[in-house]
């Protein structure tokens, strides 16, 4: 199979297991998934569940990880609802402020799914893949990198315009022992530095905690009202669109949730006057690299980034005002 990868370019992928599990159900209802939730006014600056997920696969890949790594890469996102992280606010504050609800769930999906047959055809342990402990440089937590961080955000950062291309970045990064390490300290700040702009102006910013409590708030509407079911956010964004949109020319509440989730609505962020205080889930990384022949991360080189790490690791937090 040749696929084309917007951040890695053209790839060959001819392992059998790799080609049976990006074909099957589970990960090609990613592709009806968005990434960042529900971006209807800019869908030209997003990307699909299943397109990071494939990325996760091919950074391992070329970083020569194990299959079984490459697997879990590839899988990782495979227990996403529609609109993402949406369902987090739909959930409440708890889970606003960890965006955890796939993580929660993901074992349980996968056994239910058709993964671990595929994975028995090929004598492959799923117990195994299912470890993260297994795969530190598929999955590791915050300031570290991993591949889930680094795809995504140089593929944000391609769309939104902040670089031309991976290349930089990439050639930049050795995998050594379970852990990406930057070559040197430049390279490591850059893309820290890039990581920081991503996250303040696109993963957690006002605009972002507008849209993923609005579409949590039509999610957690039209699951009271019945008018879809819990199995139906397994679908895809457009499905659960498409169920609950006749429900809207009736319902003068679901009609005003909608508006808000289209940008129809004007909103602000006034702690004095507010309907919802809102949590965005705030991320911060703190490279490692090679720096006079150590390897150090980015806080032990330059002392402001601890506090900018300590600043920005607590979520975000916003009072949420709609208007009209």
């Amino acid at each position: 199979m040749r696929y084309e990868d917007r951040l890695y370019g053209e790839t060959e992928i001819t392992e059998q297991v790799i080609l049976e599990l990006i074909n099957c159900p589970s990960m090609q209802r990613l592709k009806g998934v968005d990434q960042h939730g529900y971006l209807p006014d800019s869908p030209e600056t997003n990307f699909s569940r299943f397109e990071h997920s494939l990325g996760v696969y091919l950074l391992l890949k070329i970083y020569k990880a194990s299959l079984e790594e490459q697997i879990a890469g590839l899988i990782h996102d495979v227990s996403h609802t529609a609109f993402s992280h949406c369902i987090d606010y739909a959930l409440g504050a708890d889970s606003e402020k960890k965006h955890d609800h796939q993580d929660n769930i993901f074992e349980d999906f996968v056994r239910e799914s058709e993964i671990p047959q595929i994975l028995e055809k090929y004598n492959l342990d799923l117990k195994f893949i299912l470890d993260d402990k297994n795969f530190p440089l598929k999955e590791t937590e915050l300031p570290d990198l991993c591949a889930d961080r680094l795809d995504y955000s140089l593929r944000a950062a391609i769309i939104y315009n902040l670089i031309k291309d991976g290349k930089y970045f990439l050639d930049s990064l050795t995998a050594e022992n379970g852990r990406w390490i930057f070559k040197d300290f430049t390279s490591a700040q850059k893309y820290a530095e890039l990581f920081l702009k991503l996250n303040n102006d696109y993963y957690a910013d006002l605009s972002a905690a507008a849209m993923l409590r609005s579409v949590g708030e039509y999610l957690r509407y039209a699951l009271a009202r019945e008018y879809i079911t819990e199995s139906d956010l397994y679908t895809t964004d457009q499905e659960v669109l498409k169920k609950i949109t006749p429900y809207i020319p009736t319902d003068s509440k679901l009609k005003l949730l909608f508006k808000k989730m289209n940008n129809k609505a004007d909103f602000r962020n006034n702690p004095e006057d507010y309907d919802a205080k809102v949590f965005c889930k705030s991320r911060m990384v703190d490279p490692l690299c090679y720096h006079n022949g150590e390897i150090k991360r980015i806080s032990e080189i330059e002392p402001k980034w601890k506090e900018i790490i300590k600043r920005e690791a607590e979520p975000k937090e916003y009072y949420l005002k709609f208007e009209g």
